[in-house]
């Protein structure tokens, strides 16, 4: 009796029409399109985008070349070289992330302990050639600087949900 059931079934085309009545229901339904270049989802404070150095208030550098960053990395996109200065700390002399090979994971972010490098919200980056999208130091600085007042707000919201 259950395989007559199924014969009639699909000679009147039962899952056509329960497919069919699934597409009507969504057809005039709210549409979620986001026009991208002239609207923007709202992101979240822990988005992880583009990388940034960061400063004190007073403006010196927060990277002490621990070097765990570099260690945290599993893509092996960070290489960094130190030197000890005149007052017997030590910094770096070059801190270089290649975006060809980052994958964004945030660990290098979460292995630092003065919190210098951290990824902000910016993804809308590109890069021409291969060469474009290796940052230096001075370059990461400047994005430090560029975007610190973002940093610190979602530093702070951050502290929050811990």
């Amino acid at each position: 009796m259950g395989s007559m059931k199924e014969i009639f079934g699909s000679l009147l085309l039962k899952e056509l029409l329960k497919g069919l009545s699934v597409t009507g229901r969504h057809l005039f339904a709210r549409k979620i399109t986001v026009q991208y270049p002239e609207e923007k989802t709202p992101q979240g404070f822990r988005f992880r985008g583009l990388h940034a150095l960061r400063r004190y208030p007073g403006g010196e550098e927060r990277c002490i070349a621990c070097k765990l960053c570099e260690a945290a990395c599993p893509a092996m996109a960070i290489t960094i070289e130190s030197a000890e200065r005149e007052d017997g700390s030590r910094r770096t002399t070059r801190y270089d992330i290649d975006w060809n090979k980052c994958i964004f994971c945030g660990f290098c972010e979460e292995a630092c302990p003065v919190d210098a490098i951290v990824e902000t919200r910016l993804f809308e980056y590109h890069g021409e050639k291969q060469s474009d999208l290796y940052y230096t130091k001075p370059m990461l600085l400047a994005n430090g600087d560029r975007y610190e007042t973002q940093i610190a707000a979602d530093r702070e919201l951050d502290s929050k949900y811990r």
